[in-house]
């Protein structure tokens, strides 16, 4: 097991939430070793609760814990009145684990407050792989704790896409046509790292906007999508006001995307590159609390900076190239960032080794800039 850097309340009741296979049972075992685990994934537990959730205070007494570790807790979110019910009479602390957000908002998640806390779960970042990092091997299949040790990643990508979200999906009742929801997460792949047109996926797939709109939303809830919105604090020219979209890991968009022998490497690999910082950054920052909020810049004249990060800890700008070689003019859009925001931190992370500083711009390599994000965006 790798060690991971998210920091756990273990004094209190707390969420983790995140996209399945991301290591939350794993870490949760480790973490509470002597916790009664309840697996609701279990049919004959989730079937006994589902009928007699009262029946959870019984399982729980002759263990006598202090802490409980409810895994999917999404799968029955109306167990959690009775959750609240013994943090307040019993003073259990709970860690409860989940995959989506929206059932968990509609079954009553409110009802815990101030008494439970909400962490993010992601894949490893290179940082938390250490010398197991492997660039190459991160954009080919992604960051999921499984693929650094499975003998066949592939094998459990083409899985992971078929049995969950394809097969939990389905199960879920969360969509009514299955047939329609598995073309749309492949046409959804050939949006990775772009700007986000919700009526053009329609067009293509012969589909009502209205439901393609409803599987974008569906992506986010289960946490298996992000939408970064454009920085537009204090602008200085006009901005396009679109979302970009990403697949949550570089693994599962190129499980999804088809390639033949029409796509280039430039294709595929330069959504899956970004994808990988994306993700590690948005996990250092929740791991770390940094405070971040994370955003892209698109000005009217399609000038790019591929993430922004904006908090109290200030301002980053950070342009991602997957070519081995570093050119002035790849420079170009985060001067005219620098030049819009003086205050910010700018980076060109880049697939070469050298390292550069011009102007106080910082070029670093991907292999040696991923490992660092802590320090370099902390």
């Amino acid at each position: 097991m790798f060690a991971r850097a998210i920091r756990l309340p273990l004094d209190r009741s707390f969420f983790l939430l995140g996209p399945r296979g991301t290591g939350k049972s794993t870490l949760l075992r480790a973490a509470m070793p002597d916790a009664p685990f309840l697996d609701l994934l279990n049919m004959g537990l989730y079937g006994e609760l589902l009928a007699h959730p009262d029946r959870l205070e019984a399982i729980l007494l002759p263990k006598k814990p202090e802490r409980v570790v409810i895994d999917e807790i999404q799968r029955l979110p109306s167990l959690l009145h009775e959750v609240h019910r013994l943090i307040e009479r019993r003073r259990w602390r709970f860690a409860l684990t989940g995959s989506s957000a929206r059932k968990l908002r509609r079954g009553g998640a409110n009802l815990l407050g101030g008494r439970a806390r909400t962490l993010a779960m992601h894949p490893l970042t290179a940082a938390e792989l250490g010398e197991s990092f492997d660039l190459g091997h991160s954009i080919r299949f992604g960051q999921l704790p499984t693929v650094y040790v499975e003998s066949d990643p592939a094998e459990y990508l083409a899985s992971y896409v078929g049995t969950y979200l394809r097969e939990e999906v389905q199960a879920e009742a969360l969509t009514r046509s299955l047939e329609a929801f598995s073309r749309f997460l492949v046409a959804a792949s050939f949006s990775q790292a772009s700007i986000l047109s919700i009526s053009a996926v329609a067009r293509d797939l012969g589909l009502a906007r209205k439901t393609i709109e409803g599987y974008f939303d569906l992506l986010d809830d289960l946490l298996l999508a992000v939408r970064l919105p454009v920085f537009t604090h204090r602008a200085k020219r006009p901005l396009l006001a679109h979302s970009k979209f990403f697949y949550f890991d570089a693994g599962v968009y190129r499980a999804l995307r088809p390639k033949g022998p029409l796509d280039t490497a430039d294709e595929i690999d330069g959504p899956a590159i970004e994808t990988l910082v994306l993700e590690d950054l948005r996990a250092t920052n929740d791991n770390l609390r940094l405070g971040y909020e994370t955003f892209f810049w698109h000005t009217r004249d399609h000038k790019e900076v591929d993430f922004v990060l904006y908090g109290e800890r200030g301002l980053v700008a950070i342009e991602v190239k997957r070519s081995a070689t570093f050119r002035q003019s790849d420079l170009a859009t985060l001067r005219l960032f620098a030049g819009d925001y003086p205050v910010a931190r700018c980076f060109l992370f880049y697939g070469g080794r050298q390292e550069y500083e011009l102007d106080g711009l910082r070029v670093l390599p991907l292999q040696t800039a991923l490992p660092a994000l802590g320090s370099l965006i902390g």
